[in-house]
């Protein structure tokens, strides 16, 4: 059943660590107050099904506090895909997807040139929102037809200028994700193009880079 390729497909975001770009974030919500939240949608994206609930909460309380974030917008709509995880009803399960990936459709209609200068932990917004909103698209079934969209915001985070200063720990994430996606697409050659990559810049995603490289 289509539906039921949600619990499976759904996204593990990247994590998102400090950087060295010379702008401050603009927004009230800290560092802190993020990674609180994020250490939840991190457990959730690598399969704890009990974190999913607490970070659709805390992002949405954040949000709640600073509801023009775009950043707050794209990880609460990732969370919420994430909840298809939750419940075996095949209705909540596309309605779930649904609902987060408007929510992130909506963060990328919030960017401005602005957020190319205002980071989260070090990451330029417009980046983040770009990446968290592919790997989604990437992720859910194909019915979704969000593939292609997912493919186009991918290639603009690679393709960025401000891609080549980001912290080596979202470069890594980033490059192993496009890897992933080459080597569904059997494009063997560029799945080894990006993990040649995290291995040359010796990203926190060597190990699993050079497993995955292995292989192919």
């Amino acid at each position: 059943m289509k539906s039921k390729a949600i619990v499976s497909s759904m996204l593990t975001a990247a994590a998102v660590s400090v950087g060295l770009f010379m702008a401050g974030p603009s927004y009230a919500v800290t560092d802190a107050q993020f990674n609180e939240a994020n250490q939840a949608f991190q457990r959730a994206g690598a399969g704890d099904k009990s974190a999913v609930s607490d970070a659709v909460d805390k992002f949405d309380q954040l949000l709640k506090s600073e509801p023009t974030n775009p950043i707050l917008v794209v990880y609460l709509g990732a969370a919420t895909s994430m909840q298809a995880r939750t419940t075996i009803l095949p209705w909540k399960k596309i309605s779930f997807a649904e609902d987060g990936m408007a929510l992130e459709d909506k963060a990328l209609v919030m960017l401005t040139q602005d957020h190319d200068t205002q980071l989260q932990n070090g990451v330029p917004i417009s980046l983040s929102v770009r990446y968290v909103t592919a790997n989604t698209f990437l992720s859910v079934p194909s019915f979704f037809n969000r593939g292609a969209r997912g493919e186009k915001l991918l290639n603009e985070v690679l393709e960025s200028p401000m891609f080549e200063k980001a912290p080596l720990h979202f470069q890594g994430g980033v490059w192993m994700r496009a890897a992933r996606f080459a080597q569904d697409q059997k494009r063997l050659a560029d799945a080894k193009k990006y993990l040649d990559l995290v291995i040359k810049a010796n990203a926190p995603q060597v190990d699993a880079a050079k497993v995955m490289m292995a292989a192919l």
